[in-house]
């Protein structure tokens, strides 16, 4: 299948992201690893950007143009939550989390349930909030 066109049974679900990074490096090397932990595989490399995938939804990374920072406070965008496939995979995302020196787990003292239910929360190196929610 070509997931680059819609996939109909995927009607209304999200098809593709498209986050831009200050640091394009460090971004890929954070969210490699992290959308390689969620079942995602490299879909495309280029210069100045690279996508994964998973199933019929993507996420691209593009270097960005200036000195632009993102503000997940300000209008737009405020996080990307994903669906992780079980509780221990969230916590094994934490683990991974906590050992990188380029992203941090937000509302430690509330973990996992800062949002009510089973999720990790984290930002990445440009400071976008990601969530890995875990199954009931």
């Amino acid at each position: 299948m070509d997931h680059d066109h819609a996939d109909l049974a995927s009607a209304g679900q999200l098809h593709h992201v498209e986050l831009y990074a200050s640091d394009l490096d460090a971004s890929v090397d954070f969210w490699g690893w992290l959308l390689g932990e969620l079942g995602y595989e490299r879909k495309n490399d280029w210069d100045g950007g690279r996508s994964w995938i998973n199933g019929p939804t993507y996420v691209v990374l593009v270097d960005a143009d200036g000195d632009h920072h993102f503000d997940r406070t300000a209008p737009g965008l405020n996080h990307l939550a994903f669906h992780a496939g079980s509780r221990e995979q969230v916590d094994d995302v934490t683990a991974g989390v906590r050992e990188r020196e380029d992203a941090w787990v937000l509302y430690d003292d509330q973990h996992p349930y800062a949002g009510g239910y089973y999720a990790l929360y984290c930002e990445d190196p440009e400071g976008i909030k990601v969530e890995a929610v875990g199954p009931e």
